[in-house]
């Protein structure tokens, strides 16, 4: 059971980034469902400039970079242009797929043997390493203190997320413009550049969660189609955190578990193909979806500006 748990906390990291990166951006009124794309992107940069370098720093730079690349393209179409939010991200979501495909094929036509394959140095830093003495408490020291650094980040960035949406100005400000654009822009908020800000960032977080499929997910070798439709998993669990990045760690955590259930299920007791658990996660995310759609809680809905331009001559 140990194993298991600990493989759900590992599966559900990158949903984990990829929500918390949805989260920022749909606070601030904005839907983006290129979270696929941005992922995709994240990590083919990551891996690129990690195939190359064995830096970790820069490696994870270019992660966050091109997913904020990806998030300004949608943010020049949704908030300058005032183009469909819907139709803009899935644009994102098919440019960042083609795009990570399309190199990362050229990628594996120009490295020897067809294989490109992370730094033994760049390998070790992402190893699954015990944190000193935390790593050596029985059972919980497994579970919660044995991991790679990227686990950590995740958890951390997702608890930043929170405590700046809900404990600063800033995120205030956020907030506000997420609701009703048109009150946050008459108390004299720059609505544009809240908007930008917070996508981009929204973004960037996206991008590092595809570093995490790429480079651990991936064993340190480069796989085309490694996102997997993951992005559109947390997309589904932005609605099940109810746009909460702490709740956000418990959701991913859950779906990790479905993810990695094929692999820990007592097959010898119950015998079930393997599709079935592969389709699982999809099925647990359609169904959060139906459950969300008839839930009519204020206190659990998206943000009242959400999918929706602000038009300022229109205030």
């Amino acid at each position: 059971m140990i194993y298991f748990l600990f493989a759900a906390i590992k599966a559900g990291t990158p949903l984990l980034l990829g929500t918390t990166g949805e989260i920022v951006t749909e606070k601030t009124g904005n839907l983006n469902l290129g979270v696929e794309g941005m992922m995709f992107l994240g990590a083919f940069a990551g891996f690129y400039v990690g195939h190359h370098t064995g830096n970790l720093l820069l490696t994870l730079l270019a992660s966050c970079i091109m997913g904020a690349l990806g998030a300004l393209i949608y943010a020049f179409l949704t908030v300058t242009l005032k183009a469909n939010q819907t139709v803009s991200g899935l644009a994102l979501t098919i440019f960042g797929t083609g795009f990570a495909n399309f190199f990362g094929q050229i990628m594996i036509a120009n490295t020897e043997g067809g294989v490109p394959k992370l730094p033994e140095n760049l390998i070790a830093q992402l190893a699954e390493t015990p944190i000193p003495i935390l790593g050596n408490i029985p059972v919980v020291g497994k579970l919660f203190f044995s991991h790679n650094l990227l686990v950590y980040v995740a958890v951390v960035v997702a608890i930043l997320c929170y405590l700046y949406m809900a404990k600063t100005r800033h995120g205030l400000n956020m907030r506000s413009v997420g609701e009703n654009p048109a009150a946050a822009d008459a108390a004299g908020i720059n609505v544009t550049l809240v908007k930008y800000v917070h996508i981009l960032l929204g973004g960037a977080i996206c991008g590092l969660g595809g570093a995490y499929i790429s480079l651990i997910n991936g064993g340190g070798v480069w796989n085309n189609n490694c996102v997997n439709g993951q992005g559109w998993i947390a997309v589904a669990l932005v609605i099940f955190a109810s746009w909460n990045p702490v709740k956000a760690i418990l959701g991913s955590f859950v779906f990790g578990a479905f993810s990695v259930l094929q692999f820990y299920a007592p097959k010898d007791i119950i015998d079930i193909p393997n599709a079935f658990y592969v389709m699982l996660p999809y099925l647990i995310t359609a169904i959060v979806l139906v459950i969300s759609s008839v839930r009519k809680s204020k206190k659990y809905a998206q943000p009242a500006g959400c999918s929706i331009n602000y038009f300022r001559e229109e205030r």
